[in-house]
């Protein structure tokens, strides 16, 4: 039994919600969301709660019961408060800049490294922290990502892209012999 998938999720005050055949939509102060859940659950808006429950009892459904319920949680939250994640990146002579939708990178690379920012993500760069920010939980966090990808944290020096607050395991170099 999914724990997750038995919570009612609550709708807060200013946000309009709504269930047409499987399409859930979620519309907040900071925009709109939908999601189309499988057809192995059942999505019910009342009284301001949505209940997810399944429909059968079908390992597909037990699957995706809590999955569907978590994903309906996170467009209820992104539509009021949103979603951040900031990155830390190290390292000497490494620098990054924001350049309209752009985020431009030097990254020890023989070439700056440019990444257009998608829409529905906010960037900005304090120091040398990125924090982007956006509705879709997803998005964020496959941008996030994607900018770590380019430069992952190594563990020697530490150099790289980090999230704030990842602890990273540092190696110890070769020692020579006397």
């Amino acid at each position: 039994m999914s724990r997750i998938g038995k919570m009612p999720i609550p709708v807060p005050q200013g946000v309009e919600a709504g269930v047409k055949a499987n399409v859930v939509t979620v519309k907040g102060p900071k925009g709109e969301l939908s999601f189309a859940h499988h057809v192995d659950v059942r999505v019910t808006l009342s009284d301001g709660t949505f209940t997810v429950e399944k429909v059968g009892e079908s390992k597909k459904a037990s699957a995706v019961w809590g999955t569907t319920a978590k994903v309906i949680g996170n467009l209820v939250e992104g539509v009021t408060k949103g979603f951040e994640k900031r990155l830390e990146l190290n390292g000497v002579g490494y620098r990054m800049n924001v350049q309209g939708k752009k985020i431009v990178l030097a990254l020890g690379f023989s070439h700056p490294v440019e990444v257009e920012i998608p829409s529905g993500i906010d960037a900005k760069i304090e120091g040398n922290v990125l924090s982007i920010a956006g509705i879709d939980k997803q998005q964020v966090g496959q941008f996030a990502a994607e900018i770590r990808d380019l430069k992952p944290v190594e563990p020697y020096k530490g150099k790289g892209f980090r999230y704030v607050g990842e602890l990273v395991r540092r190696k110890e170099g070769k020692k020579s012999s006397s």
